[in-house]
């Protein structure tokens, strides 16, 4: 006796774009229009077939298939150089990626979020079906530049060391920290911490942080100034518990520098859990300026992160289009607010 057949198994077969054509008697490709050129057919006839295909079952051309017979994805990537959740939780990398967006949809691109490095399944670029790659602030980016010369795909490096050939989008990362570093200085700070993301990857530079690193020294040369570095990953929870190791490794820190601004709320969240007042017993300059920190009254870099992934996109655009993009370095400001004084001031 044989088994009989799962309720949850069909054997039927899979509808396709003919089956619909010979149901309303026209030709394959009036169906294809009524999907891909609806303009192209009256609104009479496009009912009638989206109305057969309804009752059919025909759920629309497949989507890969598609794309093979373009030659596009419509997709463009985007590696990102930390933990993918980062980018959701991280307001500069969300901003990015919504400039990135608003410049891209205009094309009707849509946009893939890769994880950088190499995971348990391999490099992201060599198998993902895109048609361009942006690369955020992503130092292992070199490595996987063969991979997309292999594939023949356009980039744009974004935040990290130029590449000849390739498109670059970057700001004045070394300008904006020496203008944060002079700015502590003539308020007379001599011993100051650095919160610093990390300074590199796998034993390759990042090349911006590293910039920002040099910019602070710059400033401070000549004047006798101490400069204690920490490296953090980028969270609150983490600037909270390496402003409490460097204020309890060098107490004599009056100011912290510190590469973003959500470092820079998680020392204000350690300074107020030691009962260091800000900004009379210590100074706290961020880097981003961030939607949020003019509500801490956060002194802070300002840098047009938002224009930064507008300009990323709009390089891509053009690469698509055959043109040569050239390269955008966007300027950064200091804004001053309530949470740097003078050292000693009450």
């Amino acid at each position: 006796m044989s088994p009989a057949k799962s309720p949850h198994r069909s054997s039927a077969r899979r509808v396709t774009l003919r089956d619909v054509a010979a149901r309303v008697g026209v030709s394959s490709a009036t169906v294809s229009n009524a999907y891909n050129r609806p303009d192209q057919l009256s609104p009479e006839l496009r009912t009638r077939v989206l109305r057969a295909a309804q009752e059919l079952g025909y759920g629309g051309p497949d989507p890969l298939a598609r794309s093979l017979r373009r030659g596009r994805s419509g997709v463009i990537g985007v590696v990102y150089d930390s933990p993918l959740h980062f980018a959701f939780a991280d307001p500069a990398a969300s901003l990015f990626l919504g400039g990135v967006a608003r410049a891209l949809q205009r094309d009707g691109l849509n946009l893939l979020l890769l994880a950088g490095g190499h995971g348990p399944k391999g490099d992201p670029v060599a198998g993902a079906s895109v048609d361009g790659l942006l690369f955020y602030a992503s130092p292992l980016a070199q490595e996987m530049l063969a991979a997309l010369r292999a594939r023949q795909l356009p980039a744009v490096l974004v935040d990290q060391a130029p590449l000849p050939g390739v498109p670059f989008v970057g700001i004045e990362d070394e300008a904006g920290a020496l203008a944060a570093a002079r700015h502590l200085r003539e308020l007379g700070h001599r011993e100051l911490g650095v919160l610093a993301l990390p300074l590199s990857k796998g034993g390759v530079p990042n090349v911006h942080m590293r910039a920002r690193l040099e910019g602070y020294h710059q400033a401070l040369a000549g004047t006798g100034a101490q400069l204690h570095v920490c490296e953090s990953p980028n969270t609150h929870e983490a600037g909270e518990e390496r402003t409490h190791k460097l204020l309890g490794d060098h107490p004599g820190i009056t100011a912290l520098l510190c590469m973003s601004d959500v470092l820079a709320q998680g020392a204000l969240r350690a300074a107020a859990g030691l009962g260091r007042w800000v900004p009379g017993d210590l100074s706290v300059v961020g880097y981003d300026d961030i939607p949020g920190s003019a509500s801490l009254n956060l002194t802070t870099v300002h840098q047009p992160t938002a224009e930064k992934g507008r300009a990323a996109g709009q390089a891509m655009q053009a690469l698509l289009a055959g043109e040569i993009p050239a390269n955008v370095v966007l300027p950064t400001r200091l804004i001053v607010r309530g949470s740097t004084a003078a050292v000693g001031k009450s």
